[in-house]
């Protein structure tokens, strides 16, 4: 068959809804699971790759080590990106799928630095690249492949990749609550940390067979390709850039704020951590059930309601919530605070994915979406744990991560407000 006919045929054969869904959010389930056992059994990576005297400084270079290899990510982004809009989003989703299983498999296996010294925290963080790189280009390309393939269902389509994020969620909480009462604190901190790491691996092969039967979307065949994708955006949408980062800071932060729900309960209010983990497993239930019943309400009130809804909801609430939890710290406080942040942020966080297409044109859409995704998720997501840590050691005050979120809250009505005569309702 000829490549004209291929073309040909793979512009008129209609793409599968379930098929298309589960290839590319399976992607950034894998990413997101990692990313939240990871900062899940924070405490116990610390004493296994970066021992010290003081548990405080191991954790800060954990947290230090999970921030840093989002610095790669916006790296990732531009270099999978604008692959993925020269060359086509199914070579990309390829590739980073690949890349997320090789940093996965060195977790898994790398001895402690009890067992090789030095060597075991480098490598973890190589590993951390690794994936980060990954990551960086996922978002973007998967993103802009399910909306130029749905384009009339682009809220609720759009809104899976985020509903995947709180399913990964829910299955790593799940993890930690079934393992710190099936295992004992020495076991989990010996090999029982592994398991989930371990888990996530088994979701790639997976995804990587289902990748390699797609096509690529309509809209992406016909389209005029840049010749650098990157010097567009640099050059004619730098603006779009800062509105589509704008967007996001909110919802990366709280995303990661609640990654980093275990160890501020456990750390800081001195809950014990199965009280912590019940509250990141609803969490994960309210982002994973939620976020596409959002997604389908978009569709008939219109995404910038339910986005100021929300963001004003937060504002008004977030400092409040957190002063009931350390006035009263309790599991149900707890639970409380951790399930409200998760429904506002279904909210807002269901619409984000198809605002942010909406505001690149095709041909610089998945590297537009991927630098603007990772550079907010590296700067306000990703060193949101260790800002907080930090906060939290330099103000004295257990409340300092309300502030934090008010902040960036007020960051993305701002990009809310100034994109609105940008994009349709």
């Amino acid at each position: 068959m000829s490549t004209l006919t291929q073309s040909q045929e793979a512009i008129t054969a209609p793409p599968s809804l379930y098929k298309t869904l589960f290839a590319t959010c399976v992607g950034n389930a894998l990413e997101w699971f990692d990313i939240a056992v990871y900062g899940f059994f924070a405490s116990y990576i610390a004493q296994a790759f970066f021992p010290t005297e003081d548990p405080s400084v191991s954790l800060l270079l954990t947290f230090g080590s999970f921030g840093v290899s989002f610095l790669i990510r916006p790296l990732g982004a531009i270099v999978l990106g604008t692959w993925a809009d020269r060359v086509g989003r199914k070579k990309a989703l390829m590739m980073s799928i690949s890349l997320m299983m090789l940093g996965g498999i060195i977790i898994v296996v790398m001895p402690s630095y009890a067992t090789i010294g030095l060597t075991a925290p480098i490598l973890i963080l190589i590993a951390r690249l690794i994936q980060g790189f990954s990551a960086g280009g996922e978002f973007g390309s998967s993103t802009a492949f399910l909306v130029e393939h749905f384009p009339h269902r682009r809220a609720f389509i759009a809104s899976w990749q985020f509903a995947t994020q709180g399913a990964s969620t829910l299955l790593a909480s799940a993890f930690g609550l079934g393992l710190t009462h099936w295992l004992s604190e020495p076991q989990i901190q010996a090999w029982g940390w592994r398991i989930p790491f371990a888990f996530g691996l088994l979701i790639g092969p997976v995804g990587l067979y289902i990748r390699r039967h797609l096509h690529e979307p309509d809209s992406f065949i016909k389209q005029d390709k840049a010749a650098s994708p990157l010097r567009t955006l640099a050059g004619q949408q730098k603006s779009l850039l800062l509105l589509a980062i704008g967007l996001m800071v909110i919802s990366t932060a709280i995303n990661y704020m609640l990654n980093y729900v275990p160890t501020y309960a456990t750390k800081t209010l001195h809950l014990p951590g199965s009280a912590a983990f019940s509250a990141t497993l609803m969490a994960g239930v309210i982002l994973t059930v939620v976020t596409p019943l959002m997604g389908l309400w978009a569709e008939k009130v219109g995404r910038r309601r339910l986005m100021w809804s929300a963001l004003l909801l937060l504002i008004l609430t977030i400092y409040p919530g957190f002063l009931l939890v350390v006035s009263h710290t309790t599991p149900a406080t707890l639970l409380l605070l951790v399930g409200w942040m998760a429904l506002l942020k279904s909210v807002y966080f269901s619409t984000v994915p198809s605002m942010m297409a909406d505001l690149f044109p095709v041909s610089t859409r998945a590297s537009g979406m991927a630098i603007s995704y990772n550079v907010a998720v590296t700067v306000f997501g990703g060193f949101a744990p260790l800002i907080c840590t930090l906060l939290i050691t330099a103000t004295g005050t257990r409340l300092a991560p309300s502030y934090y979120l008010m902040l960036l809250a007020l960051i993305s009505g701002w990009a809310l407000y100034k994109s609105q005569s940008r994009l349709k309702n």
